[in-house]
């Protein structure tokens, strides 16, 4: 195991914490516009600290890297969200590693751990979305989404590519909001399909691999008793005909 991966392992709950806590933070404001002063305070604090914190973990993994290029490549979206505070909100796919904790509790299989993350992903992005949508549209010229419960239906009518037109972003923002849940959308349709087809196909083999079986065990069962009739065949004495004599 390298550095990295060890400097990972230790911090992956903390982490999920503190993107939990980055979450509620993010959130009670959006979610009750009437959060009073020092409650909104604690919030951008709690922002402010977690945020740090995600900074300070990306540049240690960018350190202790052992292909720091390749490192950059594969932690794009980190460095977006550290670096575009419009794009923090990304800094959630965080709880990724606690579904993987639900994962090796909740299942062995791996139609079950694809199961548990588009469950949780597709939570997370409605989630998240919503709460993005509902900061960038609320009190804009001309918007439509004025509450969470608005940011919620577009959130739902967006990533399954429903797009009913009711509610829809107006700002710069909020569309840009809404092209990462229509990708997710499309991406979650093909994780969706293809679990359905290993199903399908899993099923189909099993019931095929059963039916060769059972011809199998047919087919030796019908060898045993030609076996037995031949053998008793074999041991019988021969009549004896007159030509013999």
């Amino acid at each position: 195991m390298s550095r990295l991966e060890r400097w990972e392992a230790r911090t992956e709950l903390a982490l999920a914490v503190a993107a939990v806590a980055f979450l509620l933070a993010y959130a009670l404001p959006i979610v009750w516009q009437g959060t009073p002063t020092p409650a909104r305070s604690w919030c951008r604090w709690v922002i402010t600290v977690t945020w740090v914190a995600f900074g300070i973990d990306y540049v240690i993994r960018f350190v202790i890297a052992e292909h720091r290029w390749a490192f950059v490549k594969h932690n794009v979206i980190d460095l977006f969200a550290l670096a575009l505070p419009v794009l923090r909100p990304l800094r959630l796919l965080r709880l990724v590693a606690l579904l993987a904790v639900l994962n090796r509790v909740g299942s062995t299989s791996l139609r079950g751990r694809v199961v548990t993350y588009v469950v949780g992903g597709t939570s997370l992005l409605v989630i998240t979305g919503a709460l993005a949508v509902t900061d960038a549209e609320r009190g804009q010229p001309g918007a439509n989404i004025a509450n969470f419960g608005d940011g919620v239906w577009w959130a739902f009518a967006t990533i399954t590519t429903v797009g009913y037109g009711d509610r829809h972003p107006v700002t710069t923002t909020g569309r840009a909001v809404a092209i990462g849940l229509m990708v997710g959308g499309i991406a979650l349709l093909g994780v969706v399909t293809a679990t359905l087809a290993s199903w399908l196909v899993e099923r189909v083999a099993a019931e095929t691999e059963a039916e060769e079986a059972a011809t199998r065990h047919q087919v030796e069962e019908l060898a045993d008793q030609i076996r037995e009739l031949r053998a008793a065949l074999e041991a019988s004495p021969r009549p004896v005909r007159d030509d013999d004599s």
